[in-house]
């Protein structure tokens, strides 16, 4: 099986014809550098994102979350189909919740109330699962008052994730029930050894089933989600199912050694990286350290034929794609969001991944330049084409690691698109990640990245928009900083003597003081990786962690500056 990270092979790729009308509509300015490209601030991108996702709700249809979009060739927003009516609310919730609770984040009540609504229509069909309304191919509603009948079980993730965001930063009695009903209707319609009674379903109540999936791309996302159900509800019914669906995942699927079987679990990248976050979740919950193994024999083993080392992972890992350097930050998202678990346990150099994955791709690849993208034509006054790139901006997508074009999808002309779903994916873990920046505990405070970051027990000042790192108690307390691996041979030199060691890959302070700042001298190198996709080596050059150049290709909408 290759991997990626161990074979400088490059093979040819197998390119795809686009149509001719999509040809002659690839008319646009090539722009080869986009703008204002953020490597250092989190809670810019997350507010940034929770805009997107309120301004891209659909006025021509109850203001509910649209879909995707294209920009390249056309420019327009898009619905969605309907089987995935649940995923936008289920993902957008979580994020525009988190962000307006715990960060200050500005989100308007009527952006959270129209998503709500969403959620709440799509449980009114004949079961309480999540469910979609008729379309036609092109994704119009065929009756707006027709209950919804689609069932895809791929989305039974975003259903819980909807639920558990209103029951915790809500305190949603509607949404408890919901997700309690959902539970104990999954427990009779589906089984690990009899699958889903597709028959009951169908005869019985109705329903067009889509997508009748396997575990990892089906039911098996909803681990990570059913686990948050748990916590804030204590219904030990979602924990039973959970754990069902975990004992299913152990077998056969993640497995001890680690490796990645694309015949059982799919070629899928973001349901492979949904379910590993769910198990490492579960594990954290339940203080699974066997199911805690095997996440990180996954994440050091069969994680890597789908990702490289700046945290870039393919939205298909087939061999045989025809646009190889297409990623999911959806899936980018989620390895952050382990890794800082993997951390939490530990495991320091899982916290040195996260900060190259956030710095070298995740936070670049977010669309914060849109002077690209042209207004389309608008005769019928369509919502989907109002005002396109201003609300785009904040989204993520499926961008390579040199930028928002692949070289395949250049050199084919084929459509560029920023899919909300991954806007609210990403946002979500990126809202997990900040709040694991720093943190305090019964051991004291623990700086984990080393990114700005300011809360009621301490304030970061990073090195990389300073030029120290500086660390300001407000509570008293040991304090640990973590010490990046490129420093391990020269350590932290830190100003003054407040008598530091290490321990674990942190810098330890038995006794820091309070309301002063302790400044520590990072030099960040200038470090030189390959990366290593199907198609091609990619060169990067770093500074620390963070990509100050990159090979592009001639590539356009890169995110850094060439390799010389």
């Amino acid at each position: 099986m290759c991997r990626w990270r161990h074979t400088s092979a490059i093979r040819s790729i197998e390119t795809f014809n686009a149509s001719a009308d999509s040809i002659a509509l690839y008319l646009f300015e090539t722009m080869p550098r986009v703008n204002n490209v953020n490597t250092t601030d989190i809670l810019d991108a997350i507010q940034l994102g929770c805009r997107c996702m309120c301004m891209c709700l659909n006025a021509d249809e109850d203001n509910f979350p649209f879909a995707g979009n294209t920009v390249r060739p056309h420019v327009t927003l898009r619905t969605s189909p309907p089987y995935i009516d649940i995923d936008n609310p289920g993902r957008f919730l979580h994020p525009l919740l988190a962000a307006s609770s715990e960060f200050g984040v500005s989100v308007a009540e009527e952006c959270i109330d129209s998503i709500s609504r969403a959620v709440w229509l799509s449980y009114t069909g004949s079961l309480p699962l999540p469910l979609g309304r008729d379309r036609d191919e092109d994704h119009n509603l065929i009756d707006r008052c027709a209950p919804p009948i689609h069932m895809s079980p791929h989305n039974m993730r975003e259903a819980f994730l909807a639920l558990y965001s209103l029951i915790r930063y809500r305190d949603s009695d509607r949404a408890r029930e919901l997700a309690e009903a959902t539970v104990e209707t999954l427990l009779e319609v589906w089984g690990p050894d009899t699958d889903w009674d597709y028959d009951r379903l169908t005869r019985k109540f109705g329903l067009v089933i889509r997508h009748r999936s396997d575990l990892i791309p089906g039911i098996g996302r909803a681990i990570g989600p059913l686990t948050r159900v748990y916590r804030v509800t204590g219904y030990g019914r979602a924990l039973e199912l959970a754990i069902t669906l975990k004992e299913k995942a152990l077998d056969g699927y993640f497995v001890d050694d680690g490796e990645y079987d694309p015949e059982m679990m799919g070629t899928h990248g973001h349901s492979i990286s949904a379910v590993m976050l769910g198990l490492a979740q579960l594990a954290d919950l339940t203080s699974d350290s066997n199911l805690m193994n095997r996440v990180k024999a996954f994440y050091d083993n069969g994680l890597w034929d789908m990702r490289d080392e700046l945290g870039w992972s393919a939205e298909d890992v087939a061999p045989e794609s025809t646009d190889p350097d297409r990623g999911e930050a959806n899936n980018t998202g989620e390895i952050a969001e382990t890794a800082m678990i993997l951390g939490r346990w530990g495991y320091t150099e899982y916290c040195a991944d996260a900060e190259r994955i956030l710095r070298g791709f995740l936070l670049p690849s977010q669309l914060r330049d849109t002077s690209w993208i042209e207004e389309p034509p608008n005769p019928k006054c369509s919502d989907a084409k109002r005002d396109v790139a201003n609300r785009l901006l904040g989204a993520w997508g499926f961008a390579a690691p040199y930028g928002h074009e692949t070289v395949e999808i250049g050199l084919n002309k084929g459509r560029l698109k920023f899919n909300l779903d991954v806007l609210g994916g990403v946002a979500g873990s990126l809202c997990e990640v900040y709040r694991e920046i720093t943190r305090y505990d019964q051991m004291g405070h623990h700086v984990n990245l080393l990114f700005d970051h300011e809360t009621d027990a301490i304030k970061v000042e990073s090195c990389y928009t300073n030029a120290t790192l500086r660390v300001t108690l407000k509570r008293p307390g040991p304090l640990y900083v973590r010490v990046p691996t490129w420093l391990n041979d020269v350590g932290l030199q830190v100003e003054g003597d407040p008598g530091g060691r290490l321990t674990n890959g942190y810098l330890l302070i038995p006794e820091p003081p309070i309301n002063r700042p302790i400044a520590f001298d990072v030099p960040l190198p200038i470090q030189h990786v390959t990366l290593k996709h199907r198609s091609r080596d990619i060169r990067v050059r770093l500074r620390g962690d963070e990509v100050i150049a990159m090979d592009n290709f001639d590539a356009d909408l890169t995110f850094f500056d060439p390799l010389d």
